[in-house]
Formats: C-alpha cells, sequence, structure tokens
C-alpha cells in the first residue's frame, strides 16, 4: 500500500573508490513510481598510478564523505520545503560490506553521526545485494537471477527461501580487478576496463583461455595468458578484443546456466563493469536468443553509487528491518547470501519442468523490447511465463533437446553473443567430451543414457532417453546420497563432470530402486588434482543450494557419501574446504 506521504532515505557508499551520497524520496518503496525521485553525489577516487591504495582510497573518503553528505542533505531538505516542511529524512542507509575496511569505518560513522543528529534509524546495507536491488526494483522484474560484474566481486545470485543465493562466483579474483591487473602490466592507469573497451574496438580476435566450471569461472589462466601475449608481440588492440570476447562470454555463459537451473526468465546487471557495451550486448543476445528478459540499469545505478543504497533502504526501512547504533559494525567480508531478505514475498518464483510461474507483479504482460524511455536502461527478450512444460523441444543452458519416442537429440546450437570461433570450438570440444566421458562413465559403473550417436561439427548427440525427473523436481536424500557416490565413482576413474547441478540429474522414480543418471558431461576432463573434484562437489553444493529447500542437510549428506564411496576422500574435501573458504570477500 503507498504511503500517505513521502519517505525519504539518505543513502551513504563508500566501499573502496566511490564516495557518495544520496536521497531517495517515493511514496511507495515496493516498486519503482513515476514520482520517486533519485539524487546522487559522488566524488571519485582516482590513484594516480596503478590500482587502488587502500590507505589513499580511505584518506580520500575521510576528505569527501562529509562533503558529498552535506550535499545530500541539503536537497532532502529542499524536497522537504517542497511537500511543505515535512521532516527532512526518515532513516539513513548506508553500505556495511563487503569492501575495504578503513573505507567503511568512515562511511559507518558519518551515517551514525548523521542518523543521530536528525534523530532517525540507521539501515545497514549489503553492497552487492544493492546492486542487485536496483536492477529488480527499476525493471520490476518479480525475481530475476542477477549477474554482479564489479571490480572486487563476479557472482550470479538467484532468490530462494528468504535469502540471495550465490550460483556461481569468480574461483580467484573479480572481473574488474583482473582487467586492472592486465592494464597495469601495461602501465595504463586505474580503471582499466574502459581502455581496454576503447583499444577493443579496433582489435581482431585472439584465442586465450576459457574457464567455466559449472556456473563457477576464474580469470587468473586468461589474464596471465594476455600479459604473456602482449609480451610476445600480439598487438595489444588484438588482445583486449580476444581478452573481451573470452571473458564476458565466460560471464554470459554462467548467466545462462543460472536461468537454466533456476527457471527464471530474467536477467538483471549490476556493478561497475556492467558499463561495458560488449557485456551488455551479449547479456542482450543471449537473453533474446532464450526468451528471457534482460535489464541493465542506466549508469548511474551500475558504478558504485549511493543511490541503489538508497533505494534498498527505503526498502529494508518499510520492512522493519533497522539495526541499532551498537550494532552496527562493518563487515568487510559481508557476503550476498548472508543477509535475510525481509523486504519481499518469502517465494517469488516456483520452477515446475520447464515451465516458470512467477509471483505477483504490479507490471503487465506485455513483451517490452528495447529501451525504455524513462532511462538509458535495456529492455530485450520475449517473456517465457506462458510456455508449456510438456513440449518436445526443451531449451536447456546452451543445447536444444528434442525428445521423440525414447530418444533424445541434443544440439550445441551456436550461441549468438560468442565470437564464432571462440563459439565453434567450445561446441565441437563440448560434444566430444560429452560423448566420451558419458561412455566412460557407464564404464566404470555410473548410470548415464546410451550414446546412439554423435557429430562434433554440428554439435549434435543422440542418446537414449533416461529418467522421468530432475533432481531439481525431487531433491529427496536418498537421491542426494546417489549422485555424490557417482562423483566420488568417476573421481576415481580419474575424470570430473564439471557441471553436476540438479538439472543435470535424471531420476527413474519409477524403478524399485529410483535408479539416477549423470547427464551433460560437456564441461568434463580427465584429471588427478583432487581441487578439480572438489570443484565438482562444490559446483553440486551451489546447485541445492539455489534450487532445494533443505540444502544444509543435503549438502550434509552428499557430504558423507562421498566420504564412504572415495577411495581417497581427504584430499579432496580438504580442497572443497579451501574453495568454500576463498569467497570473493577474503
Amino acid at each position: 500500500m503507498a504511503r500517505s506521504r513521502p519517505l525519504r532515505i539518505l543513502g551513504i557508499e563508500g566501499t573502496a573508490w566511490a564516495a557518495s551520497a544520496a536521497v531517495f524520496e517515493t511514496t511507495d518503496p515496493t516498486r519503482r513510481t513515476d514520482d520517486e525521485r533519485v539524487e546522487i553525489y559522488t566524488d571519485a577516487y582516482e590513484p594516480d598510478s596503478g590500482g587502488i591504495h587502500p590507505r589513499e582510497a580511505a584518506e580520500h573518503m575521510h576528505e569527501s564523505i562529509p562533503e558529498v553528505v552535506a550535499q545530500a542533505r541539503e536537497t532532502a531538505r529542499e524536497w522537504a520545503d517542497e511537500r511543505g516542511g515535512d521532516d527532512a529524512i526518515d532513516a539513513v542507509a548506508f553500505s556495511r560490506g563487503p569492501g575495504l575496511g578503513p573505507c567503511l569505518r568512515i562511511v559507518a560513522t558519518a551515517a551514525r553521526a548523521t542518523a543521530q543528529r536528525f534523530d532517525v534509524p540507521l539501515v545497514g546495507v549489503n553492497h552487492m545485494v544493492a546492486h542487485l536491488e536496483i536492477g529488480r526494483h527499476r525493471s520490476e522484474f518479480a525475481s530475476p537471477v542477477c549477474l554482479n560484474a564489479s571490480g572486487a566481486n563476479a557472482h550470479v545470485l538467484g532468490y530462494r527461501n528468504g535469502r540471495y543465493r550465490v550460483l556461481g562466483e569468480t574461483m580467484d579474483t573479480g572481473v574488474g580487478n583482473a582487467i586492472d591487473k592486465f592494464t597495469r602490466h601495461l602501465g595504463w592507469s586505474h580503471p582499466g576496463g574502459p581502455k581496454v573497451e576503447a583499444r577493443a574496438k579496433d582489435g581482431e580476435f585472439l584465442d586465450l583461455p576459457y574457464v567455466v566450471k559449472g556456473m563457477d569461472f576464474s580469470f587468473s589462466g586468461i589474464m596471465s595468458a594476455a600479459k604473456q601475449a602482449v609480451d610476445s608481440g600480439e598487438a595489444v588492440e588484438d588482445v583486449c578484443f580476444g581478452l573481451q570476447e573470452h571473458v564476458f562470454a565466460m560471464l554470459t555463459e554462467v548467466s545462462e546456466r543460472a536461468l537454466s537451473l533456476t527457471g527464471s526468465g530474467q536477467l538483471v546487471l549490476g556493478g561497475g563493469v556492467a558499463q561495458n557495451e560488449r557485456l551488455r550486448e551479449m547479456l542482450a543476445s543471449m537473453c533474446e536468443q532464450r526468451g528471457a528478459e534482460f535489464y541493465a540499469p542506466e549508469p548511474r545505478f551500475l558504478r558504485d553509487n549511493a543511490g541503489m543504497i538508497a533505494v534498498l533502504g527505503a526498502k529494508m526501512y518499510e520492512a522493519g528491518d533497522t539495526i541499532a547504533i551498537e550494532d552496527s559494525r562493518i563487515d568487510s567480508n559481508f557476503r550476498p547470501d548472508q543477509v535475510p531478505v525481509t523486504w519481499r514475498e518469502e517465494e517469488d518464483w516456483t520452477a515446475d519442468g520447464d515451465s516458470v510461474r512467477l509471483g505477483t507483479s504490479s507490471r503487465d504482460d506485455s513483451v517490452r523490447l528495447g529501451s525504455d524511455s524513462r532511462d538509458d536502461s535495456v529492455r530485450l527478450g520475449n517473456d517465457s511465463r506462458n510456455k508449456s512444460a510438456h513440449v518436445d523441444a526443451l531449451q536447456g543452458a546452451e543445447a536444444t533437446v528434442t525428445i521423440e519416442d525414447g530418444t533424445v537429440t541434443k544440439r550445441r546450437n551456436p550461441r549468438a553473443y560468442r565470437h564464432e570461433r571462440l563459439d565453434s570450438r567450445l561446441r565441437r570440444e563440448r560434444t566430444r567430451l560429452e560423448a566420451r566421458l558419458t561412455s566412460q562413465a557407464r564404464r566404470v559403473g555410473v548410470p548415464t543414457p546410451i550414446l546412439e550417436d554423435v557429430d562434433p561439427e554440428r554439435g549434435l548427440l543422440v542418446f537414449e532417453r533416461v529418467g522421468d525427473a530432475d533432481l531439481r523436481d525431487d531433491p529427496a536424500e536418498r537421491h542426494v546420497r546417489a549422485v555424490a557416490r557417482h562423483l566420488a565413482t568417476i573421481h576415481d576413474a580419474g575424470f570430473v563432470h564439471g557441471d553436476p547441478t540438479t538439472r543435470n540429474v535424471r531420476i527413474e522414480r519409477a524403478a524399485s530402486d529410483d535408479r539416477r543418471y549423470l547427464i551433460d558431461f560437456g564441461l568434463g576432463y580427465f584429471t588427478d588434482d583432487p581441487e578439480d573434484y572438489a570443484m565438482d562437489l562444490h559446483v553440486f553444493d551451489q546447485s541445492l543450494t539455489g534450487t532445494a529447500d533443505n540444502s544444509e542437510s543435503l549438502i550434509a549428506a552428499a557430504r558423507g557419501a562421498y566420504r564412504t564411496a572415495s577411495s581417497a576422500p581427504e584430499p579432496v574435501l580438504d580442497s572443497l574446504r579451501e574453495i568454500e573458504g576463498r569467497g570473493r570477500y577474503q
């Protein structure tokens, strides 16, 4: 229900480089309205050389935060005067983390002082959730998947059971920081992303490493290769072009996998790297090809900014999610999946086979194409909510599957978002691997569909049809334990599945022993490294977290079953604990 008078929130952001304050005014914080206003004031830190220096960033924050807060407060007073002298602000929202500790502490101190001066509540906001929520708010999507692509972070989030779940993330460094490491090697000043984007416009394709593990990704290998390519005499323009084509294709592929896993037909983009034109183009193309909707906020809401802090702060304030001064300490490692989502419906979407039922929304059911006239945002694609779950052709993450007379035909169709040379190589390699590893898994006793035909050049495989449900549809503990045992078996045989999500396990529930089949080995490979085996388990854990209600107990059951079935579980489980502790906020 809309408020009888405007709600006015002052937001303060300062996680790394942007000293920013904003005032947000609206009559209804739960949805975007025509009369809402956001005014943002930002003073950006620009290092003389290299990347962000924490001490210099903190000094900049100390000098600039008081100034931008004063500007936002003045705007709040002017808006209050327009309304006849209403209270200037109702609450103060600030970024509690993740970010650089010294910068966060300065912001928190300013927020506490401002809240005490106006005698209003304090709201502690997770910076990464704010990136997601500003896209959800301005698009009015019901429950989108979110790709956050920023300097220190890169991950894909989806909502389930009262929290935003990390469906996939970088295993080494944030995408912006990775690009900056490359540009520092060239002696270019911070930020490096816009410079790479500019030079790439004159470049040609160059092959570089491409690392996707389920819905996780890694940038360290490609950055080392890019540096070596420049040192070996490759044209800088070509390296920049190849760098963008590979890195952004990795992010887009993982986003498509998340849409497929969750059953969502909506994607929003957040983070400073999201300002890159090529990344936005790839994501829009992917969504259009699979019939999903895509939204990228205008640039002022993509880079670090206090506007997104104020908007989410308003939602949290209305939900009663405020914080006492004595409890308002910052958390530089504040993960988005640690945040109880108090401001929205418990469940806004439910996956049912390959159809999607979305929750209530104030927007209509029309298809929105192109740019919204209200801003510079992007809206592309068709809404897939009304597609039947009982169809002969199903769209997976990267392939179309046709089922007919007990036979499954899988076609890895060209992905329009990827460069033709990269796409052709990946489709050919993955088709060969899927055929080989599917058969190899059967040889070591893991149920897989029988391969009837394969054509790597066309990206075509033909299998027998197996199972009557995905594990996503029936995540019972006995099934999860069986999958863990299957993974232990193939690891003992010296290879990984590569993408063991709940979508890639088929269950034959009519059989007396509930037979479980592993499918889609396209990301698998042969290896004897315990960390690779641990990544398989990590991907499985993430998919359970994103699709099952009781994921904690299921993950514990899987861990126990793997320990029992594996011939050498401890090195793998030790590596898994190390992977889980990496977090992008350490």
